[in-house]
């Protein structure tokens, strides 16, 4: 049985530790989920592990929103207090608070 626990949680602001963009959390897998072909995108030498929690995020650089898909261990906790621009979050989320966004839907 999967014992990961996750490091970040929903509505919280985080930012990628070495690409330039930030975003705000809005659903988490256990580990990793997505294609092999994604997956195998990645240059190897920088390739994060299977086995931790990845993070979908409503994602913002300088230059558009998308949504990113990150390991935990390629997240850092964004202290700015800044709000994210992303136009998705006000489906999702309320107002921030102490950097943190409030769940605005229902969890099944």
């Amino acid at each position: 049985m999967l014992q990961a626990r996750a490091k970040y949680h929903l509505g919280q602001v985080v930012h990628h530790r070495i690409h330039p963009f930030r975003g705000v959390i809005f659903d988490v897998d256990p580990e990793f989920a997505n294609s092999d072909e994604w997956y195998d995108a990645i240059p190897e030498e920088s390739r994060p592990a299977k086995k931790q929690p990845y993070y979908h995020l409503l994602a913002e650089n300088e230059e558009s929103y998308y949504i990113a898909y990150v390991s935990e261990q390629n997240l850092v906790e964004d202290t700015s207090g800044v709000p994210v621009g992303h136009p998705d979050l006000e489906g999702m989320f309320g107002k921030i608070t102490d950097g943190k966004y409030a769940l605005d839907f229902e969890l099944n």
